[in-house]
């Protein structure tokens, strides 16, 4: 697996596909996509992986962290998600967070994230604000 920096609209396709299964590819660009930096994970030369990237002074947000489900359970998001913080490091970052799928906490928590007590439901889903200062 390699990981490199990748255009938003790569995202886009398993952005779809992992987590917002039926909806229009044209759906999946956010307005915050120019603000960011997007990290995509390939194996044998296909994207198997996407994250997005924003930094607000010393604090580092993922978004959008989906990974193809053939490759799930093989370390590619922990993988990725080591990357993105080992990145946030190397540019002064002392947090990184996100908004966690109640499904994904478990994933999250196995990484080091705490949970912050701050939920929330958005498009049909639950969330919760994860943390890891860095």
């Amino acid at each position: 697996m390699h990981i490199e920096q990748i255009t938003p609209e790569l995202t886009h396709r398993l952005r779809r596909d992992v987590l917002y299964p039926g909806q229009k590819l044209f759906e999946m660009e956010m307005d915050e996509d120019r603000d960011g930096i997007h990290f995509g994970a390939f194996k044998d030369g296909k994207l198997v992986a996407v994250v997005s990237l924003f930094q607000k002074g010393e604090n580092f947000q993922f978004r959008k962290l989906a990974v193809d489900p053939q490759v799930q359970n093989t370390g590619v998001g922990t993988g990725l998600l080591n990357y993105v913080t080992d990145y946030a490091l190397a540019n002064d970052g002392k947090r990184i967070w996100c908004n966690a799928r109640d499904t994904a906490i478990g994933f999250y928590l196995k990484a080091g994230y705490k949970l912050t007590g701050q939920q929330f439901s958005k498009n049909g889903f639950d969330y919760e604000i994860m943390e890891k200062a860095i």
